[in-house]
Order: C-alpha cells, then sequence, then structure tokens
C-alpha cells in the first residue's frame, strides 16, 4: 500500500532521529514515520545546542515546511518532544499552514503545568546528582551512565536539553487549536493527574486520554500499543491519493 500519511516525530530529551527506529519497523505501510533531528547531535553534531524552548521550535518548524505538501500528516511527540509538538504546531498555525490532522503525544504534563512543576532544575545538578536524575527516568542504558567517554557525549546534550524544557514560559493562546489529540502517560509515571487533564485548555476538540502501564519510557514497553493507538486514530484521516 502507498504510504498516505507521514508522522513527524519529535524526540525526547537526549534523543536524536534514530530513536524512533523500532516505530518504523512497526509501522502499517500507510504511515510513513520521519523523525527530526534537534541540533548539536546525531546527523547535526556540528550544529550548536539549543537551550532555549522557542528556537528549537523555530529549528523544528524549518525542518518540517519541507515536508508539508498539501497531503495528511500527524504529529508525535514523546516529553520535551511532546511539549515541542505542541508548540510548532501553535508556528504552524499562526503561518497558515497545513496543520496536522493529529497530534500525539506521550509523556508529559500540560504546557501551563510544565513551568510550575518544574521546581528541581536538572540542568543545574552536580554531575552525579544529574546521572542519578537520569537513571531514575530508565531512559539510559546503564553501559552508558557508568562510562565516562559516552558520558561526555550525552551529559552536554542532555542538560542542554532539559534547559530548554525546565526555563520554557507558558503564554495562555487567544484560541485553543482545532485538531484532534491523543494524549499517553504511564501508570508510574511522576506527573500528577490534573497536569495531564490541563492539555485539554489547549485544544478546542475533545482529547482522547489514554494510560498504559509503566514508567516515563513506557513507550518502549508498549510500542505495538502506541503503534495500534496511532494507526486507528489514522487510519480514519487516510484520503486515497
Amino acid at each position: 500500500m502507498k504510504k498516505t500519511t507521514k508522522l513527524l516525530c519529535f524526540p525526547f530529551a537526549g534523543g536524536n532521529k534514530y530513536s524512533y527506529r523500532v516505530f518504523s519497523e512497526m509501522a502499517p505501510s500507510f504511515i510513513e514515520i520521519i523523525t527530526l533531528e534537534y541540533p548539536g547531535r546525531a546527523t547535526r553534531a556540528d550544529d550548536p545546542l539549543l537551550t532555549n524552548i522557542t528556537l528549537l521550535a523555530d529549528d523544528m518548524v524549518k525542518q518540517i515546511v519541507p515536508y508539508l505538501d498539501g497531503k495528511d500528516y500527524a504529529i508525535y511527540g514523546h516529553s520535551m518532544g511532546g511539549l515541542l509538538a505542541y508548540l510548532v504546531t501553535l508556528q504552524l498555525a499562526k503561518n497558515n499552514y497545513k496543520l496536522p490532522v493529529h497530534i500525539f503525544i506521550t509523556g508529559t504534563s500540560g504546557p501551563s503545568a510544565v513551568s510550575r512543576t518544574e521546581d528541581v532544575k536538572r540542568h543545574l545538578l552536580e554531575k552525579q546528582e544529574f546521572i542519578e536524575e537520569i537513571r531514575a527516568l530508565d531512559g539510559m542504558p546503564e553501559e552508558i551512565l557508568t562510562n565516562e567517554e559516552l558520558l561526555m557525549y550525552f551529559e552536554p546534550i542532555l542538560r542542554a536539553d532539559f534547559e530548554a524544557s525546565e526555563t520554557y514560559i507558558y503564554t495562555l493562546q487567544d484560541e485553543p487549536l482545532d485538531i484532534s489529540v491523543t494524549v499517553i502517560t504511564g501508570t508510574e509515571e511522576d506527573i500528577e493527574p490534573e497536569d495531564i487533564k490541563i492539555w485539554q485548555q489547549e485544544f478546542k476538540r475533545p482529547i482522547d486520554f489514554k494510560r498504559l502501564p509503566g514508567k516515563h519510557f513506557f513507550i518502549f514497553e508498549h510500542t505495538f500499543k502506541i503503534i495500534e493507538i496511532i494507526s486507528k486514530k489514522l487510519y480514519l484521516h487516510k484520503i486515497p491519493s
């Protein structure tokens, strides 16, 4: 079957364009998985890291625009990527670009809650405390956390990404976005239920809230289920070309 819907994916903090490789392996044939690349890592290792979420969103918009060919597309983001998915969609709307048919957000609270809950500035922690925070998130292999050479590469990237998300200042929009949205969180994530539900104030349409077992990186324990959810939603929007 010809791929008819692009799914533009925003990596989590410390992630890169290879972070959702398993999504590509499991996605149905009508969905094309395209993972964007933040500066300062992997294929963009020569670009400077960005520590401002607005500048990062600007960078992502520039990456997305070439993919906007008039056909249906959707957006997905996990954790920091979820916040960026929202901020980028705001910019696309303000600049009158074609909007995604659906936004999928996992592992993060609503934008108005983010600035309230980031009491611990992880990007400012001493090295050992910082490593323990990363370990607690359960998203990075122990082989990296205990390898000084690998840490020298990943630590600046993680600190930059955390700074970008932890210094974000929420601004209430004049008009909620008129887009279909699915928000999925893990049952063991350190996110208050009200901070998840507060996503609703950003969108006109009722959000489909879902929960799956697991901690912050539950997306890799339940990848098949997440792809199933995404596929069913996007199939409803699939238009023969």
